[in-house]
Parts: structure tokens; C-alpha cells; sequence
């Protein structure tokens, strides 16, 4: 697959990072390396532009309330048409955490409403009680891409004090077996919309936990039909396994 290039765009890396979310990138650099695929990593910060055309995954990570305060105008406002037609001509998205807030409506943070770049329908609310923390495993059901998709279990650490409540047009990422998810009480974890635009809460990294999922998202964003080559995941699968085993499932 030496013709094929994952171009990857990270929106707002130096303020959209503080749970180890640089992981992600790294794992996917890897990952396509060990294939043969090429990789490229861009940013794009403040007043920057994006080439909708330009990039086959768009990556956020997740920030402090301060944080996504001083990225959401320019995401809910200069970026979002990039945003919307980067999804809408099949580009991929994974959010994480402050970033999978940021892809709904708004963030209400008290009496101020923080706007979201509007691309998937929910809205977050930040609670007065207990953050949601935990190890938490949730089941999926994606999919086919690169021979992989059906059911399978994600596993990472949540940590958030905001409840995101999606609307009657959002499908979950999957639903909670262990852990809190989205609000603690729906049974849902996540957001799955369109060809692969993912936001979800889990963390610690995430992919690393789960490299299977790495390579559906990366296969996704290439269009990948076929099986990926195989590759020695003897180490990659103990780390899922003791994710799972945190979690208790």
C-alpha cells in the first residue's frame, strides 16, 4: 500500500491535548508505517485554514473548559464550513472527549452556552454533581472496513463533568457494558455519524488500548475495502486485554 497516504490534520494540538491524546497520532503513524502507507501530520491552530479536500482525518483532542472556550468560536465559526464539507464528502473525524463535545450544538458551562461546531446532533450540559471517572468498556458495532467491523469492545478511562445527550438524528458509538458513557444514565457511549466521524469520551489514550480500532479508522478514512496486512499484535493485544480487564468486562 506504499501509494496509499493517511493525511491527518490535528485541529488546535497545543490547547486540545491534556489526556495523552498525542497517543492517538502516534499510534496511527506507526501502525501505517509497519503497512507500508505513508502519513503525513499537519495542525491547524487559531485563525488557520482547512482544506476540506485536504486531509483524510481530522483529529481533536480533549482541553479544560478554558481551553475549549478558546477554540470553539473559531471552530464554530471560521472552520465550520471546512469541518462540514470535510464530513460530508466522506472525511473522517475523531473526536475525543472536549473535542466530542465540541462537535454538537453547544456546551452549556453554567449561564454561558459555549457553540459547538454543529456537525452531529447533541448537546452537552455541565453537571453540578460527581464527575463521570473510570476505567469503562463499551460494545460497537461498526461498519465493514480493511476486514474489519461487527461487534467488538472498546476500552479506555472517562473522565468529564459534562453530560452530552444526543438527539433523535444521532446514533451512539456503542453502548455502555462497564463504565458511565455518555450521561451515566442513557447506556450509550459516544457518537458514530456518517462515513467515520467518531467522537467519544474515552481516553487514556484510546487507540493504543485499541489497535483493531485504530486501523478501521485509518482504513475508513482511505477507503480501504480490503482485509489490512496482518501484523504481530501480540503486545497491542495485552494491552486491550488488561483495558478490558480494568474495566471489569
Amino acid at each position: 500500500m506504499a501509494d496509499r497516504t493517511l493525511r491527518v490534520c490535528a485541529l488546535f494540538p497545543d490547547l486540545m491535548n491534556i489526556y495523552a491524546d498525542r497517543g492517538n497520532l502516534l499510534l496511527l503513524q506507526q501502525r501505517c508505517a509497519w503497512r507500508g502507507i505513508g502519513f503525513t501530520l499537519t495542525g491547524a491552530g487559531h485563525g488557520d485554514e482547512i482544506d476540506p479536500d485536504g486531509h483524510d482525518l481530522l483529529y481533536l483532542g480533549g482541553g479544560q473548559d478554558r481551553d475549549q472556550q478558546l477554540v470553539a468560536e473559531d471552530l464554530a465559526t471560521h472552520k465550520r464550513d471546512a469541518v462540514h464539507a470535510h464530513a460530508a464528502r466522506g472525511g473522517a473525524i475523531l473526536a475525543v472527549c472536549g473535542g466530542y463535545q465540541l462537535l454538537g450544538r453547544s456546551y452549556e458551562l453554567g449561564e454561558e452556552e459555549i457553540p459547538g461546531v454543529g456537525l452531529v446532533d447533541l448537546h452537552t450540559v455541565r453537571h453540578d454533581g460527581e464527575r463521570l471517572i473510570g476505567n469503562v468498556a463499551i460494545e460497537v458495532d461498526l461498519p465493514p472496513a480493511g476486514g474489519i467491523g461487527g461487534r467488538r469492545v472498546l476500552a479506555g478511562f472517562e473522565n468529564h463533568g459534562g453530560r452530552t445527550h444526543l438527539g433523535p438524528a444521532a446514533t451512539p458509538l456503542g453502548r455502555v457494558l462497564k463504565g458511565h458513557g455518555n450521561t451515566g444514565t442513557s447506556g450509550h457511549e459516544g457518537i458514530l455519524h456518517g462515513h467515520a466521524v467518531v467522537g467519544t469520551y474515552l481516553h487514556g489514550p484510546l487507540l493504543p488500548k485499541n489497535v483493531w480500532f485504530a486501523d478501521w479508522l485509518v482504513a475508513r478514512a482511505l477507503g480501504i475495502e480490503e482485509p489490512l496486512a496482518a501484523l504481530d499484535d501480540t503486545l497491542e493485544d495485552a494491552a486491550h486485554a488488561s483495558a478490558r480487564r480494568a474495566a471489569g468486562v
